[in-house]
Protein backbone atom coordinates (compact mmCIF):
# COMPACT_ATOMS: atom_id res chain seq x y z
CA UNK A 1 0.00 0.00 0.00
CA UNK A 2 1.30 3.46 -0.91
CA UNK A 3 1.66 5.61 2.23
CA UNK A 4 1.86 9.40 2.24
CA UNK A 5 1.98 12.25 4.74
CA UNK A 6 0.20 15.32 3.34
CA UNK A 7 1.47 18.71 4.54
CA UNK A 8 0.91 21.08 1.59
CA UNK A 9 -2.08 22.17 -0.47
CA UNK A 10 -0.54 20.77 -3.66
CA UNK A 11 0.00 17.37 -2.03
CA UNK A 12 -3.63 17.44 -0.88
CA UNK A 13 -4.93 18.22 -4.37
CA UNK A 14 -2.93 15.32 -5.81
CA UNK A 15 -4.17 12.94 -3.10
CA UNK A 16 -7.82 13.86 -3.63
CA UNK A 17 -7.45 13.33 -7.37
CA UNK A 18 -6.11 9.84 -6.70
CA UNK A 19 -8.98 9.01 -4.34
CA UNK A 20 -11.87 10.63 -6.20
CA UNK A 21 -13.25 7.47 -7.85
CA UNK A 22 -12.99 5.24 -4.77
CA UNK A 23 -16.17 3.32 -3.86
CA UNK A 24 -15.31 3.69 -0.16
CA UNK A 25 -12.87 5.54 2.07
CA UNK A 26 -11.68 4.43 5.49
CA UNK A 27 -11.40 7.45 7.81
CA UNK A 28 -10.13 8.31 11.26
CA UNK A 29 -9.13 11.50 13.05
CA UNK A 30 -6.75 12.49 15.81
CA UNK A 31 -7.70 15.35 18.09
CA UNK A 32 -7.13 16.81 21.54
CA UNK A 33 -9.70 18.37 23.85
CA UNK A 34 -8.17 18.30 27.32
CA UNK A 35 -8.03 22.11 27.44
CA UNK A 36 -11.01 22.99 25.23
CA UNK A 37 -14.75 22.46 25.02
CA UNK A 38 -14.63 21.64 21.31
CA UNK A 39 -12.15 19.03 20.04
CA UNK A 40 -9.11 20.47 18.25
CA UNK A 41 -8.74 18.73 14.88
CA UNK A 42 -5.08 17.65 14.51
CA UNK A 43 -4.86 14.91 11.88
CA UNK A 44 -7.03 13.03 9.40
CA UNK A 45 -6.16 9.54 8.17
CA UNK A 46 -7.69 8.27 4.94
CA UNK A 47 -7.35 5.12 2.83
CA UNK A 48 -9.05 3.46 -0.13
CA UNK A 49 -7.20 0.16 0.25
CA UNK A 50 -4.46 1.15 -2.20
CA UNK A 51 -3.34 4.49 -0.76
CA UNK A 52 -3.14 5.41 2.92
CA UNK A 53 -2.45 9.02 3.86
CA UNK A 54 -2.33 11.28 6.89
CA UNK A 55 -3.50 14.83 6.22
CA UNK A 56 -2.21 17.57 8.52
CA UNK A 57 -4.89 20.28 8.96
CA UNK A 58 -2.54 22.30 11.16
CA UNK A 59 -0.19 22.75 8.19
CA UNK A 60 -2.77 23.17 5.40
CA UNK A 61 -5.10 26.16 5.40
CA UNK A 62 -7.21 25.30 2.34
CA UNK A 63 -8.96 21.94 2.83
CA UNK A 64 -11.54 22.46 0.08
CA UNK A 65 -10.45 19.49 -2.11
CA UNK A 66 -10.60 17.19 0.92
CA UNK A 67 -14.07 18.38 1.92
CA UNK A 68 -15.34 17.89 -1.63
CA UNK A 69 -14.13 14.30 -1.44
CA UNK A 70 -15.49 13.61 2.05
CA UNK A 71 -18.94 14.99 1.25
CA UNK A 72 -19.23 13.11 -2.06
CA UNK A 73 -22.35 10.96 -1.55
CA UNK A 74 -21.19 8.44 -4.14
CA UNK A 75 -18.47 7.29 -1.72
CA UNK A 76 -19.13 5.25 1.44
CA UNK A 77 -17.23 6.68 4.40
CA UNK A 78 -16.05 3.96 6.80
CA UNK A 79 -15.39 4.66 10.50
CA UNK A 80 -14.85 2.60 13.62
CA UNK A 81 -16.81 4.04 16.56
CA UNK A 82 -17.09 7.18 14.49
CA UNK A 83 -19.21 9.45 16.67
CA UNK A 84 -16.31 11.55 18.01
CA UNK A 85 -14.74 11.78 14.54
CA UNK A 86 -18.06 12.91 13.09
CA UNK A 87 -18.44 15.52 15.82
CA UNK A 88 -15.39 17.25 14.33
CA UNK A 89 -17.04 17.42 10.89
CA UNK A 90 -20.22 18.82 12.44
CA UNK A 91 -18.40 21.44 14.52
CA UNK A 92 -16.05 22.66 11.80
CA UNK A 93 -18.15 22.48 8.65
CA UNK A 94 -21.76 22.11 9.81
CA UNK A 95 -22.30 18.99 7.71
CA UNK A 96 -21.86 15.27 8.18
CA UNK A 97 -20.42 12.94 5.54
CA UNK A 98 -22.74 10.26 4.19
CA UNK A 99 -23.37 7.53 3.38
CA UNK A 100 -21.31 5.92 6.09
CA UNK A 101 -20.58 2.54 7.64
CA UNK A 102 -19.47 2.03 11.25
CA UNK A 103 -17.51 -1.17 11.81
CA UNK A 104 -18.08 -1.18 15.59
CA UNK A 105 -21.85 -1.18 15.10
CA UNK A 106 -21.60 -3.87 12.44
CA UNK A 107 -19.39 -6.03 14.66
CA UNK A 108 -21.98 -5.81 17.44
CA UNK A 109 -24.77 -6.97 15.13
CA UNK A 110 -22.59 -9.88 13.95
CA UNK A 111 -21.84 -11.08 17.48
CA UNK A 112 -18.17 -10.10 17.46
CA UNK A 113 -18.44 -8.09 20.67
CA UNK A 114 -20.43 -5.25 22.17
CA UNK A 115 -18.56 -1.93 21.61
CA UNK A 116 -15.45 -3.82 20.53
CA UNK A 117 -12.28 -1.77 20.12
CA UNK A 118 -10.57 -1.37 16.76
CA UNK A 119 -7.42 -3.22 17.84
CA UNK A 120 -9.38 -6.22 19.09
CA UNK A 121 -11.41 -6.31 15.87
CA UNK A 122 -8.23 -6.23 13.75
CA UNK A 123 -6.88 -9.11 15.81
CA UNK A 124 -10.10 -11.14 15.51
CA UNK A 125 -10.66 -10.70 11.80
CA UNK A 126 -7.14 -10.23 10.44
CA UNK A 127 -4.94 -11.96 13.06
CA UNK A 128 -2.77 -8.85 13.34
CA UNK A 129 -1.75 -7.07 16.54
CA UNK A 130 -1.56 -3.29 16.41
CA UNK A 131 1.06 -1.14 18.12
CA UNK A 132 -0.42 0.62 21.20
CA UNK A 133 2.50 2.80 22.25
CA UNK A 134 1.18 6.17 21.04
CA UNK A 135 -2.39 6.15 22.37
CA UNK A 136 -1.57 9.13 24.65
CA UNK A 137 0.17 11.24 22.00
CA UNK A 138 -0.40 15.01 22.02
CA UNK A 139 -1.45 15.25 18.38
CA UNK A 140 -1.34 19.06 18.41
CA UNK A 141 2.47 19.16 18.74
CA UNK A 142 4.66 19.40 15.66
CA UNK A 143 6.60 17.82 14.15
CA UNK A 144 5.04 14.35 14.36
CA UNK A 145 7.67 11.63 14.17
CA UNK A 146 7.63 8.53 11.98
CA UNK A 147 6.43 6.26 14.79
CA UNK A 148 3.44 8.52 15.49
CA UNK A 149 2.48 8.69 11.83
CA UNK A 150 2.87 4.90 11.55
CA UNK A 151 0.52 4.44 14.52
CA UNK A 152 -2.02 6.86 13.05
CA UNK A 153 -2.02 5.23 9.61
CA UNK A 154 -2.68 1.80 11.12
CA UNK A 155 -6.12 3.09 12.10
CA UNK A 156 -7.18 3.17 8.44
CA UNK A 157 -4.86 0.69 6.72
CA UNK A 158 -6.81 -2.26 8.16
CA UNK A 159 -10.19 -0.56 8.43
CA UNK A 160 -11.10 -1.01 4.77
CA UNK A 161 -10.39 -4.74 4.84
CA UNK A 162 -12.50 -5.07 7.99
CA UNK A 163 -15.32 -3.15 6.31
CA UNK A 164 -15.35 -5.51 3.33
CA UNK A 165 -15.36 -8.59 5.58
CA UNK A 166 -18.17 -7.27 7.78
CA UNK A 167 -20.23 -6.17 4.80
CA UNK A 168 -19.90 -9.64 3.28
CA UNK A 169 -21.00 -11.28 6.54
CA UNK A 170 -23.99 -8.95 6.87
CA UNK A 171 -25.03 -9.74 3.31
CA UNK A 172 -24.67 -13.49 3.92
CA UNK A 173 -26.96 -13.21 6.97
CA UNK A 174 -29.47 -10.94 5.26
CA UNK A 175 -28.73 -8.14 7.73
CA UNK A 176 -27.07 -5.51 5.53
CA UNK A 177 -29.95 -3.04 5.86
CA UNK A 178 -30.52 -3.58 9.57
CA UNK A 179 -27.98 -0.95 10.63
CA UNK A 180 -29.42 1.89 8.57
CA UNK A 181 -31.26 3.44 11.53
CA UNK A 182 -27.99 3.51 13.51
CA UNK A 183 -26.11 5.02 10.57
CA UNK A 184 -28.88 7.60 10.05
CA UNK A 185 -28.52 8.64 13.68
CA UNK A 186 -24.78 9.17 13.18
CA UNK A 187 -25.48 11.48 10.22
CA UNK A 188 -28.22 13.40 12.04
CA UNK A 189 -26.95 16.86 13.16
CA UNK A 190 -29.14 16.64 16.28
CA UNK A 191 -26.86 13.86 17.55
CA UNK A 192 -24.03 16.37 17.97
CA UNK A 193 -25.92 19.38 19.27
CA UNK A 194 -25.53 20.21 22.95
CA UNK A 195 -28.40 22.56 23.83
CA UNK A 196 -27.68 24.11 27.23
CA UNK A 197 -31.19 23.39 28.52
CA UNK A 198 -30.53 19.65 28.12
CA UNK A 199 -27.09 19.68 29.75
CA UNK A 200 -28.48 18.61 33.16
CA UNK A 201 -29.22 15.15 31.73
CA UNK A 202 -25.47 14.50 31.44
CA UNK A 203 -24.50 15.52 34.98
CA UNK A 204 -22.89 12.73 36.99
CA UNK A 205 -24.48 12.32 40.40
CA UNK A 206 -27.89 13.70 39.43
CA UNK A 207 -29.71 10.40 40.09
CA UNK A 208 -30.78 11.14 43.71
CA UNK A 209 -32.18 14.57 42.77
CA UNK A 210 -35.87 15.15 42.18
CA UNK A 211 -38.51 17.84 41.97
CA UNK A 212 -37.26 21.40 42.34
CA UNK A 213 -33.72 20.08 42.77
CA UNK A 214 -33.78 19.08 39.09
CA UNK A 215 -35.00 22.58 38.18
CA UNK A 216 -32.00 24.07 39.97
CA UNK A 217 -29.65 21.57 38.36
CA UNK A 218 -31.06 22.41 34.92
CA UNK A 219 -30.44 26.14 35.43
CA UNK A 220 -26.91 25.65 36.73
CA UNK A 221 -25.94 23.13 34.05
CA UNK A 222 -27.33 25.34 31.26
CA UNK A 223 -25.32 28.31 32.53
CA UNK A 224 -22.13 26.23 32.74
CA UNK A 225 -22.67 24.81 29.23
CA UNK A 226 -23.05 28.29 27.74
CA UNK A 227 -19.95 29.53 29.59
CA UNK A 228 -17.90 26.57 28.34
CA UNK A 229 -19.07 26.93 24.76
CA UNK A 230 -18.40 30.66 24.62
CA UNK A 231 -14.96 30.38 26.23
CA UNK A 232 -14.12 27.06 24.50
CA UNK A 233 -12.97 25.67 27.82
CA UNK A 234 -13.72 22.32 29.51
CA UNK A 235 -16.86 22.39 31.60
CA UNK A 236 -15.01 20.99 34.61
CA UNK A 237 -12.78 24.09 34.59
CA UNK A 238 -15.85 26.20 35.34
CA UNK A 239 -17.58 23.93 37.87
CA UNK A 240 -17.30 20.19 38.35
CA UNK A 241 -20.34 17.94 38.06
CA UNK A 242 -20.29 17.02 41.73
CA UNK A 243 -20.38 20.71 42.68
CA UNK A 244 -23.40 21.33 40.45
CA UNK A 245 -25.20 18.32 41.94
CA UNK A 246 -24.43 19.46 45.50
CA UNK A 247 -25.63 23.00 44.76
CA UNK A 248 -28.88 21.59 43.36
CA UNK A 249 -29.34 19.35 46.38
CA UNK A 250 -28.60 21.94 49.08
CA UNK A 251 -29.85 25.08 47.27
CA UNK A 252 -27.92 27.71 49.25
CA UNK A 253 -29.45 31.16 49.50
CA UNK A 254 -26.50 33.13 50.91
CA UNK A 255 -22.81 33.55 50.10
CA UNK A 256 -21.86 32.08 53.47
CA UNK A 257 -23.73 28.89 52.57
CA UNK A 258 -21.80 28.61 49.30
CA UNK A 259 -18.62 28.32 51.32
CA UNK A 260 -19.89 25.01 52.72
CA UNK A 261 -20.12 23.42 49.26
CA UNK A 262 -17.22 21.04 48.88
CA UNK A 263 -15.14 21.76 45.78
CA UNK A 264 -16.45 25.30 45.30
CA UNK A 265 -13.29 27.42 45.36
CA UNK A 266 -13.16 30.80 47.19
CA UNK A 267 -12.16 32.52 43.96
CA UNK A 268 -15.22 31.10 42.18
CA UNK A 269 -17.47 32.29 45.01
CA UNK A 270 -15.95 35.78 44.79
CA UNK A 271 -16.37 36.01 41.01
CA UNK A 272 -19.59 34.10 40.50
CA UNK A 273 -21.22 33.63 43.88
CA UNK A 274 -23.99 36.20 43.40
CA UNK A 275 -24.77 34.80 39.94
CA UNK A 276 -25.01 31.26 41.30
CA UNK A 277 -27.37 32.38 44.05
CA UNK A 278 -29.58 34.15 41.50
CA UNK A 279 -29.69 31.08 39.24
CA UNK A 280 -30.70 28.95 42.20
CA UNK A 281 -33.35 31.41 43.41
CA UNK A 282 -34.85 31.84 39.93
CA UNK A 283 -35.06 28.07 39.45
CA UNK A 284 -36.69 27.59 42.84
CA UNK A 285 -39.34 30.15 41.85
CA UNK A 286 -40.40 28.22 38.75
CA UNK A 287 -43.90 26.71 38.85
CA UNK A 288 -43.95 22.97 39.36
CA UNK A 289 -45.14 22.26 35.83
CA UNK A 290 -41.87 23.73 34.49
CA UNK A 291 -39.65 21.45 36.54
CA UNK A 292 -37.80 18.93 34.35
CA UNK A 293 -38.48 15.24 34.75
CA UNK A 294 -35.76 12.63 34.63
CA UNK A 295 -37.26 10.02 32.32
CA UNK A 296 -34.30 7.75 32.95
CA UNK A 297 -35.27 7.47 36.61
CA UNK A 298 -36.99 4.11 36.73
CA UNK A 299 -40.28 3.98 38.60
CA UNK A 300 -40.29 1.57 41.51
CA UNK A 301 -41.55 -1.76 40.24
CA UNK A 302 -43.97 -3.89 42.23
CA UNK A 303 -43.15 -7.57 42.83
CA UNK A 304 -45.16 -8.67 39.79
CA UNK A 305 -43.29 -6.21 37.55
CA UNK A 306 -39.96 -7.33 38.99
CA UNK A 307 -40.83 -10.92 38.11
CA UNK A 308 -41.93 -9.85 34.63
CA UNK A 309 -38.62 -8.01 34.18
CA UNK A 310 -36.75 -11.19 35.12
CA UNK A 311 -38.82 -13.15 32.60
CA UNK A 312 -38.24 -10.66 29.77
CA UNK A 313 -34.54 -10.43 30.53
CA UNK A 314 -34.27 -14.21 30.26
CA UNK A 315 -36.16 -14.15 26.96
CA UNK A 316 -33.83 -11.40 25.74
CA UNK A 317 -30.81 -13.60 26.43
CA UNK A 318 -32.50 -16.43 24.53
CA UNK A 319 -33.18 -14.20 21.52
CA UNK A 320 -29.60 -12.92 21.61
CA UNK A 321 -28.23 -16.46 21.61
CA UNK A 322 -30.48 -17.43 18.71
CA UNK A 323 -29.13 -14.49 16.70
CA UNK A 324 -25.48 -14.96 17.72
CA UNK A 325 -25.11 -11.58 19.42
CA UNK A 326 -24.66 -10.46 23.02
CA UNK A 327 -27.69 -9.61 25.12
CA UNK A 328 -25.95 -6.37 26.16
CA UNK A 329 -25.95 -5.26 22.52
CA UNK A 330 -29.75 -5.47 22.57
CA UNK A 331 -30.63 -3.92 25.93
CA UNK A 332 -29.65 -3.71 29.59
CA UNK A 333 -31.84 -4.51 32.55
CA UNK A 334 -32.73 -0.84 33.10
CA UNK A 335 -34.20 -0.69 29.61
CA UNK A 336 -36.22 -3.85 30.24
CA UNK A 337 -37.53 -2.31 33.48
CA UNK A 338 -38.56 0.80 31.51
CA UNK A 339 -40.33 -1.41 28.95
CA UNK A 340 -42.26 -3.17 31.72
CA UNK A 341 -43.10 0.24 33.20
CA UNK A 342 -44.73 1.33 29.92
CA UNK A 343 -41.89 3.25 28.22
CA UNK A 344 -41.64 2.69 24.47
CA UNK A 345 -39.12 5.32 23.33
CA UNK A 346 -36.21 2.97 23.84
CA UNK A 347 -33.29 1.85 21.67
CA UNK A 348 -34.70 -1.65 21.98
CA UNK A 349 -37.76 -0.50 20.04
CA UNK A 350 -35.85 0.85 17.05
CA UNK A 351 -34.02 -0.63 14.08
CA UNK A 352 -32.50 -4.09 14.21
CA UNK A 353 -32.96 -4.38 17.97
CA UNK A 354 -36.71 -4.23 17.48
CA UNK A 355 -36.50 -6.80 14.68
CA UNK A 356 -34.51 -9.26 16.80
CA UNK A 357 -36.05 -8.74 20.23
CA UNK A 358 -38.28 -5.70 20.71
CA UNK A 359 -41.32 -6.99 18.85
CA UNK A 360 -41.10 -10.38 20.56
CA UNK A 361 -40.90 -8.85 24.03
CA UNK A 362 -43.94 -6.70 23.26
CA UNK A 363 -45.81 -9.85 22.23
CA UNK A 364 -44.97 -11.40 25.61
CA UNK A 365 -46.26 -8.31 27.40
CA UNK A 366 -49.45 -8.46 25.31
CA UNK A 367 -49.96 -12.16 26.06
CA UNK A 368 -49.50 -13.12 22.40
CA UNK A 369 -46.25 -15.00 22.96
CA UNK A 370 -44.98 -17.01 25.90
CA UNK A 371 -41.94 -19.07 26.95
CA UNK A 372 -42.28 -22.85 27.05
CA UNK A 373 -40.04 -25.83 27.72
CA UNK A 374 -39.59 -28.22 24.84
CA UNK A 375 -37.39 -31.25 25.49
CA UNK A 376 -35.59 -29.38 28.23
CA UNK A 377 -34.97 -26.25 26.13
CA UNK A 378 -36.67 -22.89 26.51
CA UNK A 379 -38.53 -21.69 23.42
CA UNK A 380 -40.87 -18.79 22.66
CA UNK A 381 -44.23 -19.84 21.30
CA UNK A 382 -46.68 -17.67 19.40
CA UNK A 383 -49.86 -18.66 17.62
CA UNK A 384 -50.83 -16.89 14.45
CA UNK A 385 -48.46 -14.05 15.27
CA UNK A 386 -45.69 -12.62 13.09
CA UNK A 387 -42.17 -13.34 14.33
Amino acid sequence: MLERHIQTEQQLIELCQQLTDSPWLALDTEFVREKTYYPQFCLLQISNGEIAASVDPLQIQELGPLLELLYDERIVKVFHAGRQDLEIFHNLWGRLPKPLFDTQLAASLLGLGDQIGYGNLVEQLLSHTLEKGHSRTDWSRRPLDEAQLRYALDDVIYLGEIYLKLKQQLQAQGREGWLQDDFDQLTNPDTYSNPPQAAWKRIKGRQPLKGVQLAVLQALAAWREQEAQQANRPKRWILKDEVLADLARRQPGELAQLEKIRGLEPGTIKRRGELLLKLIADARALPKEQWPRDKRRAARLDPNQEALTDLLHGCLRLLAEQNNITAAALAGRKEIEALVGGERELELMHGWRRVIAGNRLLQILDGKCWPELEQGRLILSARNQPS
